[in-house]
């Protein structure tokens, strides 16, 4: 994994930032560990069972890959490849320029993204686009439980506040998803429910908050 620290040899003012940053107790757990190692196994199990229909299906639906890879910024700025399926056109990328922004700061979306195919939207809604990342997690470069992981363009336009939101791994789920999901627009917003995260977290809070993320997936709060 390429280590944000290489990442301030072409940007020395990112040094200063990741060196005065310090792993939130949550990183160092054994319990939370092992809630992810546990939580990965049966997450991979689901996804052996679903593998072939989604991906028959994301198939014929358009052309173009299984699996969508984007390289994602963790814990301390460290760098690795989050896997997806995939839920937009091949080409997606290249056509984002053309889609409105309706999110405020350092994020993108848009609720009628043109750029989704038709079980894309399904996926999306279901969360099944996200089963792939249980890969992550039982490497260790994901938690079940953590925060939004964010892009290279996202990070390269930091401010210094927001730099404490990756001092816990990236997770599948989180206070964004349990707090509106897509509904939340606002880049600030989303900071600030991951600090509310590393404050109340405590051993249990991760079962709290996955408990409430399969509330929130069932009842379809926040989807689109």
């Amino acid at each position: 994994m390429q280590s944000i620290f290489f990442t301030a040899m072409v940007d020395p003012s990112l040094s200063t930032l990741t060196e005065s940053q310090t792993p939130h107790r949550s990183a160092r757990s054994l319990f939370k560990r092992a809630i992810d190692i546990v939580g990965s196994l049966v997450g991979l199990l689901l996804l052996a069972i679903l593998f072939i229909p989604l991906a028959l299906a994301i198939k014929l639906d358009s052309p173009g890959p299984i699996f969508y890879a984007q390289e994602r910024y963790g814990l301390l700025g460290q760098t690795f490849r989050i896997y997806k399926f995939r839920s937009m056109v091949q080409n997606a990328d290249a056509l984002k320029s053309q889609v409105k922004n309706e999110a405020s700061g350092l994020i993108f979306k848009n609720q009628d993204d043109p750029r989704v195919t038709r079980i894309g939207r399904f996926l999306r809604r279901s969360s099944l686009d996200e089963f792939p990342q249980f890969w992550n997690v039982l490497l260790g470069e994901m938690s079940l439980v953590g925060t939004r992981p964010p892009t290279a363009d996202e990070v390269s336009r930091y401010d210094s506040h927001h730099w404490q939101r990756l001092n816990v791994k990236p997770g599948m789920t989180g206070e964004w998803q349990v707090n509106g999901r897509s509904m939340v627009k606002d880049f600030e917003d989303i900071v600030k429910l991951d600090l509310h995260y590393q404050e109340q977290w405590h051993p249990l809070y991760d079962l709290t908050l996955i408990v409430r993320t399969v509330y929130v997936i069932v009842a379809k709060v926040g989807a689109f």
